[in-house]
């Protein structure tokens, strides 16, 4: 395998083999594939109509779009093998594995399912605790949100979160003692049209 990508996963943190990583990139590829790649082909003429008219552009995609893919699918597989199991997150917190579960069905810690296991998003956690506000922000995510969206938005920049004038995350921000309000009033944008 590629010592380039070896590399690359190791200054990253991820525990895991290039293969391993390359298996897990081809298994969100297959979940995230479109059985068809024109969208044109869901609707019926009249229905195809109706979305043009409102704006909907339903040509088929471009190798533009592929790039856009591509970055979604390993983000995915870098999201999944940096998540962690419940079992992982009860340690790091010193709690009971029920705990852990709770949490997640009060939603007060984010994860999914992943063959029959909880997996959950190591950007929560913050040393032996979770993030700092972490519980008003989740409380503030729109509930049809996916981990992979809250996990893009907490570590990507925000210009409304400045650290010395600097853009930060919304990680960042609330490990560095911003107020979780700043970051709960963009969370509860998520999934609106901009």
């Amino acid at each position: 395998m590629s010592p380039a990508l070896e590399t690359v996963l190791a200054k990253a943190g991820l525990q895991v083999t290039p293969d391993e990583f390359l298996t897990l990139v081809a298994d969100a590829a297959k979940r995230l594939a479109p059985p068809s790649p024109e969208p044109a082909g869901y609707f019926n003429l009249d229905e195809q109509e109706a979305l043009t008219d409102v704006g909907l552009d339903l040509s088929p995609h471009g190798p533009a779009d592929d790039q856009s893919r591509a970055r979604t699918v390993v983000a995915h597989a870098v999201l999944r093998d940096s998540a962690v199991t419940v079992a992982e997150a009860a340690q790091q917190l010193r709690v009971d594995t029920s705990r852990i579960r709770h949490r997640l069905a009060m939603g007060r810690l984010v994860g999914w399912k992943d063959r029959g296991s909880w997996r959950l998003p190591a950007w929560q956690f913050a040393g032996a605790g979770v993030l700092p506000g972490l519980e008003a922000v989740l409380a503030a995510v729109p509930d049809d949100q996916p981990a992979l969206v809250v996990a893009g938005f907490m570590t990507t920049e925000q210009a409304d979160l400045l650290v010395d004038g600097v853009p930060t995350t919304p990680r960042e921000w609330l490990l560095a003692g911003g107020d979780p309000r700043r970051v709960t009033a963009l969370a509860a944008q998520l999934g609106t049209p901009a």
